[in-house]
């Protein structure tokens, strides 16, 4: 089943090509990665599938439902999420926790499946042993990494991730990725991941889209390589 599709998208700023013939799916239970050079786009090709941007040509289309047939659910996490001032009052936990309440429902009773969510999450990002940390009292990676927590503690059924593993170091990375590779997996969640990491992440991943620079166009215009759109590999 399609989470996402994107059918020869081609967007423009202005006049101006920045990304064109752009066609890709991305499924549940499938973990997709997404690279270029810098300055390839990227980011805008993830604002057009979320429809934060609309493509000058071509369709994109996300599934209303998931597998189950209840409304699709989005988890995106953009580049430097986090900004929190130094009087922020929340603690990590509390934060976190935060992800797991519905719309409108604030202060309801969270039961054991819950907690476990924030604890799972809080430890895919290093940070379970910070919990009670003010999150004011955190550098700027620890507070993107607790961003990142509360996503995962939502619990949806697609991934929209922009190079959320920045300021991680190797350890943790992997624990990340190995965390993405599970939920897409053994929870079938669909995951689109921006990354530069692609020598790191490709045992993980099951489909890799690269953007790049077309010979004949503007250096800032992008197309697809569907040679690096890879088959699903044996798990």
């Amino acid at each position: 089943m399609h989470y996402i599709e994107v059918e020869n998208l081609a967007f423009y700023y202005e006049d101006e090509p920045v990304l064109e013939n752009i066609t890709f799916t991305v499924d549940a239970g499938e973990f997709v990665m997404l690279t270029g050079e810098n300055g390839a786009a990227k980011t805008t090709l993830l604002r057009n599938v979320l429809g934060l941007l609309k493509p000058t040509k071509g369709n994109v289309t996300l599934a209303s439902k998931n597998v189950r047939g209840d409304k699709l659910s989005i988890g995106y996490i953009p580049q430097q999420v986090a900004s929190f001032n130094a009087g922020f009052p929340s603690t990590v936990i509390e934060l976190v926790q935060s992800g797991r309440y519905p719309r409108g429902k604030w202060f309801r009773r969270m039961d054991e499946e819950d907690h476990e969510h924030v604890r799972r999450a809080l430890e895919s990002v290093g940070m379970w042993d910070m919990r009670h940390k003010k999150i004011g009292e955190l550098s700027g990676g620890q507070k993107q990494r607790i961003s990142i927590a509360r996503v995962f503690a939502t619990d949806p059924d697609l991934f929209v991730l922009d190079e959320p593993t920045t300021g991680m170091d190797i350890q943790s990375r992997t624990e990340f990725y190995s965390l993405l590779q599970h939920n897409s997996q053994v929870h079938g969640k669909g995951i689109l991941m921006v990354t530069h990491d692609h020598d790191e992440i490709k045992q993980y991943a099951d489909k890799h889209i690269q953007l790049i620079r077309k010979e004949d166009t503007p250096w800032r215009c992008f197309s697809m390589d569907s040679c690096k759109e890879l088959s699903k590999h044996p798990s």
